[in-house]
């Protein structure tokens, strides 16, 4: 396993990590039972991966993760969880809620400190007013040393072109330890702007959500580069209509999937990049990806021009 550091936390983190959301969210939504997660989680610490992602949004994830957790030796991995600032209605929650959510984090997870605690699906819209509310919240949980660092995962779906992080990047930089954001073949626009902000500023990148859907569906895939080349975003000739990214299969990489993280890796600002399989077979598929994390420079270079300026969510 391969490890950076996650910015300016100092924390060395695998280069693959794991992330108890998405569809599977840690084989809850794919019938493993207690047993099977427990095996699944201490694969992954076997392997080498020392972050754990979670959130209080996905299910019991947090509570698996602090059973099977439990007797791994404490400073052997990190955990990142997350909290929502908005409540079931779409409301602000109050700052009461948001420290109550924190507390049952703690409990769920069987831990005295979360490593870094982020908003949830954090946006540009409520960005000043989160600040202002709740942030001196994670910040005297910080000062009482429950929680180390602090950040937030973006609301990609909504902002696909990371206006939250740019905003949050360029207006205080110094609040933010940690941000998580999608960056992969299909989606590059973080490159323009988030990713070089969080050099600047040695933010750690958590990359989420960079292999998933329509990378890893033949179908969808060859739908949604069809549907590009008919935008006009994908000139007609260049890729092949069926099997668009076939080209990518050579040397070490034995399919599109094991390129789509090889690129999520590739880029000076990421840290570690996310996978929330919650098959053993697919988890050490990921893993033989990562051991070598470029493609051929070539390949990059023509990924690049391919889909590089297109900000579309995928």
């Amino acid at each position: 396993m391969l490890y950076r550091t996650l910015g300016r936390t100092g924390l060395k983190v695998s280069l693959v990590s794991y992330g108890s959301g998405g569809a599977s969210k840690l084989g809850q939504n794919t019938g493993l039972s207690s047993g099977d997660q427990d095996f699944l989680v201490h694969r992954c610490i076997d392997e080498g991966i020392n972050l754990f992602d979670t959130s209080e949004a996905y299910g019991d994830s947090e509570a698996i993760l602090g059973r099977t957790l439990s007797s791994v030796p404490r400073d052997s991995y990190v955990v990142a969880t997350k909290c929502k600032y908005l409540d079931r209605s779409g409301a602000m929650r109050t700052p009461a809620d948001i420290a109550t959510s924190i507390e049952n984090s703690l409990i769920r997870l069987q831990v005295d400190c979360i490593d870094s605690l982020q908003f949830h699906v954090f946006n540009s819209k409520h960005y000043f007013q989160v600040v202002d509310q709740h942030y001196p919240v994670l910040k005297r949980f910080q000062e009482q040393g429950k929680i180390r660092f602090l950040g937030f995962s973006e609301q990609f779906k909504v902002e696909h072109d990371h206006k939250g992080v740019v905003l949050a990047l360029e207006t205080h930089p110094e609040l933010w330890d940690t941000v998580q954001l999608k960056y992969g073949i299909l989606n590059q626009i973080a490159a323009n702007k988030a990713l070089p902000l969080a050099l600047k500023h040695n933010v750690g990148i958590i990359n989420m959500a960079a292999v998933r859907v329509k990378l890893i569906n033949p179908r969808l895939l060859r739908e949604q580069i069809a549907e590009w080349k008919r935008q006009e975003l994908v000139a007609q000739d260049a890729v092949p209509d069926d099997d668009p990214l076939g080209w990518l299969i050579h040397d070490d990489v034995d399919s599109v999937i094991s390129a789509g993280y090889k690129f999520a890796a590739d880029h000076p600002a990421i840290s570690t990049v996310l996978t929330g399989t919650s098959s053993v077979a697919h988890l050490e598929a990921n893993l033989k990806a990562m051991e070598n994390p470029t493609l051929a420079e070539d390949d990059t270079r023509r990924l690049q021009e391919l889909f590089g300026k297109i900000a579309i969510y995928i």
